[in-house]
């Protein structure tokens, strides 16, 4: 039965009665609006009630109206659209508890306790016990006749507000788990790039709960664009970037960007502090190595209150990520630093290995890469292989550098090498210098426990010190060297292959064999430059 709409003095129907002022508020641009679902058999009252709350709003958002006919119609609108805020329901559709059984499915099976459900009905007499009410949550009840241009309004507005304040609290709870989930993957970075596309993808995330919705609700995540940046003397320095900013990774001008974010980024610069307008976030950090760091992100839609909150509590966090990150970097870059300045040592020594480290750290790297390590322990590859032979410095000279076979003693004293450079490294603290302490020490242990300083067994001698002590005899047996001549590829190929099981890791040796023109190749570049 169709309701029927509010009566003026004079008895002429009123669509829209009086409400003041302050009754609809004017729809938000970009807003999405409130999903509300119409169960109702009657064609009639899905047009009234479409047309009486056609300019209604709520926190500036429309509604949009789905329908359903029948009781199996509604369950699939409500298992397909999790995001629907309100449901109103014809109690007698089918039968005369369809309705009963709708609610019961919504909150039972879908478990969804936050849709908003408002009962209608045209027959009185199947009005639900007050026991059902309270068990299934259902948040209204009333007779269609009841419920007026006026009453409906009212009732709409209370349950959206409802459902807003019950949509929050449970973003507020998901978006601070996010938010302490975030961290402790923030903090595990170690280069500022990886640091900077994470912070991103974290706060993009962090955004599509407010604006996108709950997590499996059906609606796609907020499309947001952004960077991260360093200031450096050229400007800024682009870390990472999102949307439209994607393509700025490793530019360090800031005249790429429009003049209206330049100056807007001035602006806050100088403020020295987070900002969160009506469709930006910026984040300015100055860390404790006297860095500025820079998170830039717009959206696409208006940042709804929690939006708001959880981007500053995200901002707090990013802070101090930003500091330890930075701090991670200095670090890195004065291991770094360190790491090639003991393997140019190592070069200087000897007449006869000139370049040999720098060729052994990339074909390390090439044959890690090949392997599939994580891009940290690439990295640290890339870093100690050539420190494979730092121990050299405690040799003498003349052994380094004897153009003829060494003798039995001779060669005792080359192997102690090994351990020099071990002894060297193994106090630090540091995984990169202390990965390179087990490199020096094991690179020429073999995969059949007949190598030294230990006759280390397989397994037992570290993956790296495995990768570096097959590519180390690769370039060794490569190059010329006093007391010899390079080996021609094939004759590189077949040693290798003899060695498999023997000298090296038998998996190793297939990975080098299957990708062999590569490391040839690598090998040749080096002396071409």
């Amino acid at each position: 039965m169709a309701e029927q709409p509010e009566s003026s003095p004079k008895g002429k129907p009123l669509l829209f009665p009086s409400r003041g002022k302050s009754a609809v508020t004017a729809p938000v641009v970009g807003l999405r609006p409130w999903r509300v679902l119409i169960a109702d058999d009657e064609p009639e009252v899905h047009a009234v009630t479409k047309m009486l709350l056609k300019e209604f709003a709520f926190a500036g958002r429309p509604l949009e109206f789905l329908s359903a006919w029948t009781a199996a119609e509604t369950r699939t609108q409500m298992r397909d659209h999790p995001e629907i805020a309100v449901l109103l329901l014809d109690v007698v559709m089918e039968s005369d508890h369809a309705g009963l059984e709708v609610v019961r499915y919504i909150r039972q099976e879908l478990g969804n306790a936050n849709v908003r459900i408002i009962l209608r009905t045209g027959q009185p007499g199947y009005a639900p016990e007050r026991q059902v009410v309270e068990e299934f949550d259902i948040n209204d009840y009333r007779e269609k006749t009841e419920l007026t241009a006026q009453k409906l309004y009212t009732v709409m507005m209370s349950a959206l507000r409802a459902y807003r304040d019950i949509r929050n609290l449970e973003l507020n709870r998901r978006g601070l788990e996010r938010i302490i989930g975030a961290s402790g993957t923030l903090f595990e970075h170690q280069s500022m790039p990886r640091f900077a596309t994470g912070a991103l993808a974290q706060i993009a995330v962090l955004l599509s709960h407010g604006q996108g919705g709950l997590p499996g609700d059906g609606s796609l995540p907020v499309m947001v664009s952004g960077f991260a940046a360093s200031r450096c003397p050229e400007g800024l320095e682009f870390l990472a970037g999102l949307g439209e900013f994607s393509e700025l990774l490793g530019v360090r001008s800031e005249s790429v960007l429009p003049a209206r974010l330049r100056t807007r980024l001035a602006e806050i610069g100088r403020e020295r502090t987070c900002v969160v307008a009506e469709r930006e976030f910026v984040g300015v950090f100055h860390t404790a190595t006297g860095t500025e760091q820079l998170v830039y992100i717009e959206s696409p839609q208006p940042f709804e209150e929690i939006d708001v909150r959880l981007l500053r509590v995200f901002a707090a966090t990013l802070g101090f990520a930003f500091d330890n990150a930075c701090l991670n970097r200095e670090l890195s870059e004065t291991s770094t630093e360190i790491v090639q300045t003991l393997s140019d040592v190592v070069e200087t020594r000897s007449v006869d290995t000139s370049r040999h480290t720098a060729r052994v750290g990339k074909s390390a790297h090439l044959l890690g890469l090949k392997l599939g390590l994580s891009d940290p322990d690439l990295e640290v590859l890339r870093l100690v292989a050539p420190m494979h032979d730092l121990g050299k410095v405690g040799i003498p000279d003349a052994l380094l550098n004897k153009p003829g076979r060494l003798t039995t003693e001779e060669y005792a004293c080359v192997k102690a090498h090994t351990t020099i450079g071990y002894n060297i490294l193994k106090g630090s603290k540091r995984r990169l210098l202390n990965t390179a302490a087990q490199v020096c020490l094991q690179h020429h242990e073999r995969w059949d426990g007949s190598g030294y300083p230990h006759g280390l067994r397989g397994e037992e001698i570290n993956m790296l010190g495995r990768i570096v002590g097959l590519v180390d005899v690769f370039d060794a047996v490569s190059n010329d060297r006093p007391y010899k001549r390079r080996w021609p590829s094939d004759q590189v190929l077949e040693y290798i292959q003899g060695e498999r099981g023997r000298q090296f890791d038998p998996a190793l040796v297939d990975l080098f064999i299957a990708n062999f023109d590569e490391f040839v190749t690598l090998e040749n570049s080096d002396h071409e430059e």
